[in-house]
Formats: structure tokens, sequence, C-alpha cells
């Protein structure tokens, strides 16, 4: 399973029709041109799929379309997590996860545990849980930063746990993740502008925002960067700067939303308390595409 998880991942858009329901003819859509164009999994119903908006009815029925888009094809990644422990282990004990890998599960947010309380809230759902775990990092989200020595500590007593995804966007933590982890753990970019310097530096790949909208380009840095030859990822690192910089300006997934309605994938709509990308970003997605 650690090896299926290496290269490019992607935290998937849950898309909305104008009306507010789950487009799953897009969905379905957005599956297979990510699938046909080299992304190696698929994350879904993480920060990037709203899962906060979505409903449990409404998230069984997307995990239903991407396990049928998917028809077996790459390893399907379920985000769950939260910050009431008690109802995720209700949620691990009351899923079917025939056709899952992994979990993905984000430290708490809103709360700000301790330290010792991220390590307890992660070893009751290491307990529970019949897959492999992936630790989920957002500080920017979470308002709590779950330190390395905390993650190299759950990487070391629990075996289910088999990786972090890293989204501190702090090259200086990924450094210390790297140095000290267990020989076969895990470390997944979760910031798209730091990806490829974590993979040079011995990172396993990343779970990506923007790597949904151009899988093909995305993937073959990625890979490129697996295999060391970091010259000619760069060339492609740096085509993506400025688009990775605007899809994150506003809210997220609202920009990437943005750039897949221009692609004819999905429809832009976000739920509220999002809104959808201004004009101005509007324009300026426009003339990145147009030049890309």
């Amino acid at each position: 399973m650690k090896n299926k998880l290496t290269g490019l991942g992607i935290a998937i858009v849950t898309p909305f029709k104008k009306d507010l329901s789950v487009d799953h003819e897009a969905l379905s859509k957005i599956v297979n041109f990510n699938i046909e164009n080299g992304t190696d999994y698929i994350v879904i119903s993480g920060t990037t799929g709203e899962s906060v908006t979505v409903s449990k009815q409404e998230k069984k029925e997307i995990i239903a379309t991407i396990v049928k888009a998917n028809n077996n094809r790459v390893p399907l990644v379920l985000g769950i997590g939260g910050n009431h422990t008690a109802e995720i282990i209700e949620e691990i004990n009351t899923t079917d996860f025939t056709h899952i890998s992994a979990i993905l599960s984000v430290s708490p947010a809103y709360s700000k545990p301790t330290q010792e309380g991220i390590y307890q809230h992660f070893k009751a759902i290491s307990l529970a849980s019949p897959k492999p775990i992936i630790l989920y990092n957002v500080p920017g989200r979470t308002s709590s930063n779950m330190l390395p020595d905390t993650v190299i500590r759950l990487a070391t007593d629990f075996k289910n746990i088999i990786a972090i995804k890293e989204a501190g966007n702090n090259m200086f933590q990924y450094f210390l993740l790297l140095k000290n982890k267990p020989e076969d753990f895990l470390i997944i970019s979760g910031d798209d502008d730091l990806a490829l310097s974590v993979i040079l530096a011995g990172g396993a790949g990343v779970i990506s925002v923007l790597g949904q909208a151009f899988p093909e380009k995305f993937s073959k840095m990625i890979h490129l960067g697996l295999e060391g030859n970091a010259k000619e990822a760069y060339k492609l690192h740096y085509q993506f700067l400025d688009v990775i910089s605007l899809i994150f300006s506003e809210n997220n997934p609202a920009g990437i939303k943005a750039v897949l309605e221009r692609l004819d994938l999905c429809a832009d709509t976000v739920r509220l308390p999002l809104v959808v990308a201004s004009d101005s970003l509007k324009n300026k997605i426009e003339n990145f595409l147009k030049n890309f």
C-alpha cells in the first residue's frame, strides 16, 4: 500500500450544480480525466472537497460515484477526520471500506488540543481503523500544529499510521520529519508550491489541489522529482508557480474550481460560507491559461 501512495495524489473537488446539488456527472468526468492523464491516487472528501458542507448521505453518494468511475484503476483514500474523536470512530465503524485503500485524517481543528491530545486522538483512530492511516497536518486551517515529534511518536507506535500529509508550508518542519521518520513512513507534501522540493529531499509525493486540473504535466513533474531529475522537474515547476499562487489567493476550492470551469470539467459553484472566485481572479486565471 505504501508503494501505491507515492507520486501524484489529488484532493478532488466536489462539483456542484447551480442549485448547489452534487454534480455526479462532472465528478465522474474529473475522475476519468485524472486517471487517464497520470494521477496515481485520489483523495475523497478532503478540504478541497468541501467536506464540512457535505452531508453524510451526500458523502456516501460521492464515494459511490468515484468508486464506479474509478473502476479499481487507482487507489482511493477517504477523508475521515474532525475534532470530535468519538464521532470519527463511529464513522469509521459504519463505513464500507471495500474500495478504499486508506484513510486521510486531519488533526483536530478549533479545539486546539495539546500535542498529547493530538497523540491520544490519533491513537484512538488507529485502534479503530481497519485501513492504513495518513495523518494530515494543516495548521492554517486547524489553528494548531502537529509537531514532528508527535508525528514520529505516532508513526513509531502504530504500524497502521503509514504517512503524513504535511501542509504547514514550512520547509524546516519537512526536513525534521524527513530526518527523523521511521524508514518506511511516507512524508507527503500538502503544499503544491513546495511539493517538488520536498520530494527531492526524500518525500514520497504530493496530495495536490492544482494537480487535478493539469494531471499530465503535474504528474510528470512529480515523477521526475522522484527519479532525482531536478533540472527537468523544476522546468515544469516554474510553469506552475503563478497559477499555484492564484488558486489559493481567495479561498480553496474557489480558485481551483474557476480553473476547472475554464477547462470545461465542472462549474465553479461552491457552498456558503465560501463564495466563487472574483471576476478579477477569473481574469488572471484566464490570462494564465491562454499562455500556459
